[in-house]
């Protein structure tokens, strides 16, 4: 018994007590988000890659454990342009917009209401959650009208108003509601929807605490360094100044606009990076940007 004593006691010594550290630092945020919800936009390569989708699905579901309200809506570009490549149909894009016609329209609708989705549902419950798969088109979650652009892209709609008490009520049930992007009007067009605006519309009408978007982007860079934090006015002298250009400008847009409509903070991350998602919420240092409308104590660029 001695022996094994021993054996024990060696091994507890050779824990990283960095480990502890971390998870005594996720305490205050567990306590302060609890009951709060997220909305997680979830895109890019954590969606493709295995490790990176099993390592999602898990921190999705710690979230949930801890007594986040966890929303989440997924993109599927690649995953509908190969299913168009089966089917014999043609996919164009202009300016990086997907032109969805009737035929498009049907297999947009098939891939991401269809196993897309449910891959999704599948992973999450294999490691413990409980997830919902929620087309737009169900209980009327994403009522939608057609966008500015149909005119050139078809039916491709904007978010007009969001069920939002049937997204509560999955919600009060602890279970995770992953939403695919798309939508109907009032004579039943079906539309697809932008997944970053789709996230944002859902975020503002549930009045979420966060908006997430997970994709293949660190944040905003500055040179070599990635800001952990913008507010408002920064942002608009780091795009006068260049620092924020390119396709971060209507990024950052359209969190300024998520922010103003009363979410609370938008964070950017990478979903490359393993476990992102729990190192930005639960960690002081974070590891992608958040955008604010104003810094509180102790937020630093």
């Amino acid at each position: 018994m001695k022996e094994i004593g021993c054996d024990i006691r060696e091994d507890r010594g050779s824990i990283d007590p960095e480990i502890g550290q971390v998870l005594i630092e996720a305490l205050p945020y567990i306590r302060k988000f609890e009951d709060k919800t997220f909305v997680i936009k979830y895109g890019g390569a954590a969606m493709k890659d295995e490790i990176l989708k099993n390592a999602f699905a898990q921190n999705v579901t710690l979230l949930r454990k801890v007594g986040i309200n966890v929303v989440l809506v997924h993109g599927g570009g690649d995953a509908i342009t190969k299913t168009a490549e089966r089917l014999g149909i043609e996919t164009t894009f202009i300016h990086g917009r997907r032109v969805t016609d009737k035929n498009m329209i049907d297999v947009v609708q098939m891939t991401l209401a269809g196993k897309l989705n449910q891959d999704i549902v599948r992973l999450i419950s294999e490691h413990g959650g409980k997830a919902v798969g929620v087309s737009g088109l169900d209980a009327n979650t994403i009522h939608a009208s057609p966008s500015a652009k149909s005119a050139q892209l078809g039916l491709v709609g904007d978010v007009a108003r969001v069920n939002t008490a049937y997204l509560d009520l999955l919600c009060h049930a602890k279970l995770i509601p992953v939403i695919a992007p798309v939508g109907f009007d009032d004579d039943g067009n079906v539309y697809n929807i932008n997944a970053d605006d789709a996230a944002s519309a859902i975020a503002i009408a549930l009045k979420a605490e966060k908006l997430i978007y997970v994709s293949d982007v660190e944040g905003v860079h500055c040179g070599e360094k990635i800001l952990k934090s913008v507010c408002k006015s920064e942002a608009a002298d780091l795009i006068e100044n260049g620092i924020i250009s390119g396709g971060m400008i209507p990024k950052s847009l359209s969190a300024y606009k998520t922010l103003d409509a009363g979410v609370h903070k938008v964070h950017l991350i990478d979903g490359r990076f393993i476990h992102s998602l729990l190192l930005e919420i639960f960690t002081d240092q974070g590891v992608g940007t958040q955008f604010v409308i104003e810094k509180e104590n102790g937020e630093n660029l």
